[in-house]
C-alpha cells in the first residue's frame, strides 16, 4: 500500500534500485545531490542535474519537463554518501513564473524495481521559492527511507546549494540554468493535439496567476482513457468558451478492470481533484494576504511616509494587488470547479445501487444483485469554496471498520434548528436506511442483519425492515436481548477465527450463519452492562477480519460514564452525523470536509419497495 507522505514523515524503503516519478504540470529542472551524514555536498562533481545527468547510482532528466523519472540505485551509489537530496526548481527566462505560487503542487512517488509505488509526496505551501528539495533518501542503521521535505528557497538553486555548503553554489547553478536554456533551444515542439473524450482532460487547464500560459491542475494520479493514449492536452483557454470547452466527460473513465471499478475510482479522482483545486486557491489567498500586509507594513514603517497622498496611493496599489491574485486565483478555482461539476453530472446517472442517492432512478429498476459490490455510498461531501458540488463517499466493501452515526448534537448551523430528540430520530432513521442499502447491494443470503434496540425506542425507524420480512430475528431489546445477541455473535467471531486459523473451516457447526453479519446497535450505551460494553469493543476490533461489522447509533456525551474504556471504540469507527457537519478531513492536504447523510426524498416509497424485492429473494434462494 502507497504511504502518502506529509512534510516532516518518512517511510522505509528496500535499499534496492527504483524509480522517483515527479509530476509538476509546468515544467521543472530536476536534479539530485548526494550527501554526506550532515546532509553537506562535498563538490559539484556530487551533483545530477541537466548538464551533468548521470552519477554513480543516479541519474536525472536532461533538461526541464512537466514529467521526469529518476533512477536510483543506492547499491551503487560512491562511499560515503548517506544522503539523497531530490531537488525542483523552475527555469529562469523571459515569462518564466517567478515562483511556485499559482502552479500546480508537484506531486512525486517512490516506485520499486517492479513498479510499485511505495511512497509519495505533494509538495503543497511554496510561494515564492522557485527551488524546492522535495525528497531526501537517507541511510539510517543500515536502511534507507524516504522523508517527504518540501525546504523551498525564494533565492532559487543558488541558495539551496549554498545551503548544502557547497563553496561554489553560484557557479553550478548558473551551469544548471545554462544547460536547460540550451536544452529548451534544441527541442522539438510538440505538435498541438485536440482534447480527446476524456473526463480528467475537460478539466485540465487554467491561466495561473502567473505568466506562462495554461497550467494543467489535472491531478498527477488521475490515469488517462484506458486506450493507451498519451494524456490529451488541455484545452485553452478554458472552458465553456466555444470550441475551446474541451472534450466531454464521459462516466466511467478512469483505471479499472469492470465499469463499476472505473466509476469508483472516478468518483475519488474527482474528489482528489477538488481538495488540490481548493488547496492551491486558499494557498493562493493567503500568499495574497501575506503580499498585502508587507506592503502596508512598509507603508507604516516610515512615520514620515504613513500619511498624505503618496502613502494613501501605495495602499491603494497593495490593495489592488491583493484583489488581482485573490480574482485570479477564484478564476482557475472556478474553472476547475466547472469542470468536476460537469464531470459528476455524468458520472452520478451511472451509478450503481451502491454507489447512487436514493433519488436515482436505478433504484426503480432494481434486483437483487448477483454480486458483491465493491463500495457502499453513505453520504456526500463538499467544501465551501464549491459547496454546490457534492462528492460521493464511497466506501470499501467489506467493511474494514465500523460506521457510528452520531445522534448527539454537532457543531453545524444546520443543527441548530433541530432539538435532542429530533436529532435521534433523525440518526435512527439515517442508520436504518443505510442498513437497508446495505442488505439491498449484497446478493440474496450474503448478509444477515441483526439489530439492537434496547428501549425500542426506533421501532418507527425499523418498521420497513421488520415489515418487509428481511431480517432473520426481531430486534434485540432489553438487557437479556442485547446479552444474547452479543453472546451470539462473538461466539461467531471466535469459531470462525479458530477455524481460519487451524485451516479447519470445514469443522465449524453446520447450523453456524457464515453469512456477513451486520449489527445495528441503537441508544448505545442504554441496555449495556460492562460485559456487554466489552463485547461490543471486541467485535468492532475483531469482527471485520471474519465479517461482522458494526454500524452503532450513539451519543458519545451519554456514554463517558464508562469513562475512557470507550476511547478505543470511538477511534475505531467512521463518524457520520444525521445532519450536514463539516467533521471529515482528507489525508492529502486535512481539509475539513462536508459530509452529508443520504436522504430518502420525502414520500418516497423507494426504501420499502427494495426491501420488498431483496426479501423476495431471500426467500427464493432459501436465506
Amino acid at each position: 500500500m502507497t504511504a502518502e507522505l506529509v512534510r516532516g514523515q518518512n517511510h522505509p524503503l528496500p535499499g534496492t534500485r527504483m524509480e522517483i516519478r515527479v509530476t509538476a504540470g509546468t515544467p521543472v529542472v530536476a536534479a539530485a545531490t548526494l550527501n554526506d551524514a550532515q546532509g553537506r555536498i562535498r563538490g559539484a562533481e556530487w551533483t545530477a542535474h541537466p548538464a551533468a545527468p548521470r552519477l554513480p547510482g543516479v541519474e536525472v532528466s536532461r533538461q526541464a519537463a512537466a514529467v521526469h523519472h529518476l533512477a536510483l540505485d543506492p547499491g551503487a551509489l560512491p562511499q560515503g554518501v548517506e544522503r539523497v537530496s531530490i531537488l525542483l526548481a523552475l527555469p529562469a527566462g523571459p515569462g518564466a513564473p517567478p515562483g511556485f505560487a499559482g502552479l500546480p503542487a508537484p506531486f512525486l512517488a517512490v516506485t520499486g524495481p517492479d513498479g510499485t509505488e511505495l511512497a509519495s509526496y505533494t509538495v503543497t505551501g511554496l510561494a515564492t521559492e522557485s527551488a524546492v528539495v522535495a525528497l531526501e533518501l537517507y541511510l539510517r542503521r543500515g536502511a534507507w527511507k524516504v522523508r517527504a521535505v518540501g525546504q523551498g528557497y525564494a533565492d532559487g538553486l543558488a541558495a539551496l546549494f549554498a545551503d548544502q555548503g557547497l563553496a561554489e553554489a553560484h557557479t553550478l547553478a548558473a551551469a544548471v540554468q545554462e544547460a536547460v536554456t540550451a536544452g529548451a533551444d534544441d527541442a522539438v515542439a510538440p505538435p498541438q493535439q485536440s482534447p480527446a473524450p476524456h473526463a480528467a482532460a475537460s478539466r485540465g487547464a487554467a491561466d495561473g496567476a502567473s505568466a506562462g500560459g495554461p497550467v494543467d491542475y489535472r491531478h498527477p494520479r488521475r490515469a488517462p482513457a484506458a486506450t493507451g493514449a498519451a494524456p490529451p492536452a488541455p484545452p485553452a483557454p478554458g472552458p465553456g468558451t466555444g470550441e475551446d470547452a474541451g472534450a466531454q466527460p464521459v462516466a466511467g473513465d478512469a483505471a479499472g478492470w469492470s465499469l463499476e471499478e472505473r466509476l469508483h475510482n472516478q468518483v475519488w479522482g474527482i474528489f482528489e481533484d477538488l481538495a488540490r483545486s481548493v488547496a492551491a486557491y486558499r494557498s493562493a489567498v493567503d500568499f495574497a494576504d501575506a503580499r498585502r500586509e508587507r506592503e502596508l507594513d512598509g507603508v507604516l514603517a516610515d512615520p514620515q511616509a504613513r500619511v498624505g497622498a503618496a502613502a494613501a496611493e501605495a495602499r491603494a496599489r497593495a490593495e489592488a494587488r491583493h484583489s488581482t491574485l485573490v480574482e485570479q486565483a477564484r478564476a482557475v478555482l472556478e474553472r476547475d470547479a466547472a469542470q468536476l461539476e460537469a464531470e459528476a453530472e455524468v458520472v452520478e446517472p451511472a451509478l450503481p445501487p451502491a454507489m447512487a442517492r436514493w433519488d436515482n432512478p436505478v433504484w426503480h429498476a432494481y434486483r437483487p444483485p448477483t454480486e458483491r459490490p465493491l463500495a457502499l455510498r453513505v453520504g456526500d461531501v463538499s467544501l465551501p469554496e464549491r459547496a454546490g458540488l457534492r462528492v460521493p463517499l464511497l466506501v470499501r466493501l467489506p467493511l474494514e471498520r465500523g460506521l457510528w452515526i452520531d445522534s448527539g448534537r454537532p457543531r453545524s448551523r444546520e443543527a441548530g434548528a433541530a432539538d435532542a430528540d429530533e436529532l435521534r430520530h433523525l440518526a435512527r432513521t439515517t442508520a436504518a436506511a443505510l442498513a437497508a442499502r446495505v442488505l439491498a447491494v449484497h446478493p440474496p443470503g450474503e448478509v444477515t442483519l441483526r439489530i439492537i434496540d434496547p428501549a425500542g425506542a426506533a421501532a418507527t425507524a425499523l418498521l420497513p425492515l421488520v415489515e418487509s420480512g428481511v431480517l432473520a430475528d426481531p430486534p434485540a431489546a432489553g438487557a437479556s436481548g442485547v446479552a444474547r445477541t452479543l453472546e451470539r455473535l462473538t461466539q461467531r467471531v471466535d469459531l470462525v477465527r479458530m477455524a481460519v486459523r487451524s485451516g479447519a473451516t470445514d469443522a465449524l457447526p453446520p447450523d453456524l450463519d457464515l453469512a456477513d453479519q451486520l449489527l445495528v446497535v441503537h441508544d448505545f450505551p442504554h441496555g449495556f452492562d460492562d460485559r456487554a460494553v466489552n463485547q461490543l469493543r471486541y467485535l468492532a476490533d475483531e469482527g471485520p477480519a471474519v465479517g461482522v461489522s458494526l454500524l452503532l447509533v450513539a451519543d458519545r456525551d451519554e456514554a463517558r460514564g464508562f469513562g475512557p474504556l470507550l476511547d478505543p471504540l470511538w477511534r475505531s469507527l467512521l463518524r457520520l452525523t444525521p445532519v450536514p457537519d463539516d467533521h471529515l478531513a482528507d489525508p492529502w492536504v486535512g481539509h475539513a470536509w462536508t459530509y452529508e447523510p443520504l436522504r430518502v426524498p420525502a414520500g418516497s416509497r423507494v426504501v420499502p419497495q427494495v426491501l420488498r424485492h431483496a426479501a423476495a429473494a431471500r426467500r427464493t434462494a432459501g436465506g
